[in-house]
């Protein structure tokens, strides 16, 4: 009997062990779950279709030059229904699964901008870790039929048990700092950031608009320095800067719009001539041959505003090299409300 009793007991450990295991990372997930979800605060908007934002009449996908350079505030401002599905490294495959999941919301005859960047046609991501960090992030927002490469463990333990993958972020579940320490760390911090932008976590974007109103000397030249490391990042080290699958893509999402009666057009936001001047004539011949081809056997408009002389020279409208700030995108927006035929019928209505 007790040798019955003591395998019984045995048996009992093997299963409740482990059991009350999973049950303690049940409730673990519950509040990191919360915690998980603000790394993605940039596909927050997303949730507004279809309750705040519906019929929409102008939108506009693309990586962080759509995500950054249309701003639609005043145009809403005006009554008229805006959304920027834009988002930092996004590809025109993403821009697809993106629509696949919410172009319900879009009105009939929908003017989609779609960003044509000089690394439109290659990887804007420059490692596999970049690669993977952009794929889970489309697990919190899309279904898993329109998910590219969709994959059930990447799913399980990003959407549904992201405690799973939660490595140090888990350090956020404990108790935090009583609130004498903490004003003392916030204090602590912001000298920090004012001395010095970069150590504070900021992206060049962000450490740049600090300086580029005044634009002296000094400015300027981190101004042409973060120019140069922006390009490093979309041309160096790249096995290809035009490949097939991204032209591919490309076709498929106005293909897409088509299909679904949007009007697609492609554009290129401005640039400083920063960005522009390291690029080679070579480059910007197969480039422009591209895009032009597309446009041409697509019949969608493409209107180039990557070397406008209204942006170039004026650094104040940009946040860093490539990408408008605030001031900029407002600007941006109401020439091509005038410029661009397809919007100005919209505006027109």
């Amino acid at each position: 009997m007790s040798k019955n009793r003591a395998v019984f007991v045995f048996i009992i450990k093997c299963i409740a062990i482990p059991a009350a295991a999973v049950f303690i990372l049940f409730l673990l997930n519950i509040p990191y779950r919360k915690i998980d979800d603000e790394k993605y605060m940039d596909m927050w908007n997303l949730r507004m279709l279809g309750n705040q934002i519906a019929d929409v009449e102008i939108a506009n996908v693309g990586s962080s030059h759509g995500a950054y350079d249309f701003i639609y505030d005043g145009l809403e401002e005006d009554g008229y229904s805006c959304f920027n599905f834009g988002s930092v490294s996004q590809t025109y495959q993403y821009d697809l699964a993106l629509l696949k999941e919410y172009g319900k919301h879009l009105d009939e005859g929908c003017v989609l901008f779609i960003p044509v960047s000089y690394f439109s046609f290659n990887n804007e991501t420059v490692n596999e870790t970049e690669a993977q960090a952009l794929s889970v992030k489309y697990y919190h927002c899309l279904s898993p039929k329109n998910v590219p490469d969709y994959d059930l463990y990447t799913d399980i333990v990003t959407t549904r048990l992201p405690i799973l993958s939660a490595g140090e972020d888990l350090l956020k579940l404990l108790p935090t700092f009583t609130p004498s320490l903490k004003v003392f760390a916030a204090e602590e911090n912001s000298e920090t950031a004012a001395q010095n932008p970069e150590a504070s976590g900021m992206d060049g974007a962000t450490a740049e608009s600090q300086t580029a109103p005044g634009m002296d000397e000094a400015a300027v030249a981190e101004f042409a320095n973060r120019a140069a490391m922006r390009y490093d990042r979309h041309f160096n080290n790249k096995e290809a800067l035009f490949l097939p699958e991204r032209e591919e893509q490309l076709l498929s999402l106005i293909d897409y719009c088509k299909k679904h009666g949007l009007t697609p057009v492609l554009i290129t936001t401005p640039f400083s001539s920063y960005y522009n001047a390291p690029v080679s004539e070579a480059f910007f011949d197969q480039f422009y041959s591209t895009v032009n081809r597309i446009s041409s056997d697509t019949g969608v408009s493409y209107y180039d505003y990557s070397h406008d002389a209204r942006f170039g020279e004026n650094l104040t409208y940009f946040s860093d090299s490539d990408h408008l700030n605030a001031e900029g995108a407002a600007y941006f927006m109401e020439i091509i409300a005038e410029e661009v035929p397809e919007l100005r019928d919209v505006l027109s209505k």
